[in-house]
């Protein structure tokens, strides 16, 4: 896979964190944020691609047995 290399800005705090994270690891920062970066990207993706098939599923209707008929009126439903 070509990469490009990309300028990052991290407050110095969280880069000291990083670099500590990534040698307990035996890996590097750009891993450790290409790893990250594409969980991300993969939960994004899963996200739309579901809400894509909910709502064509909605849109479709579901089936509930009743052959598009009630058989039953809102009074007998809500009888006291």
């Amino acid at each position: 896979m070509k990469t490009r290399n990309v300028t990052l800005s991290l407050p110095e705090n969280l880069l000291r964190r990083v670099k500590v994270v990534a040698a307990q690891r035996e890996t590097s920062i750009s891993r450790l944020l290409t790893e990250a970066l594409t969980a991300l990207v993969d939960r994004e993706e899963g996200y739309a691609q579901a809400q894509r098939r909910h709502l064509a599923l909605l849109r479709r209707g579901l089936t509930l047995g009743t052959r598009g008929r009630a058989s039953w009126t809102r009074e007998s439903l809500h009888e006291r």
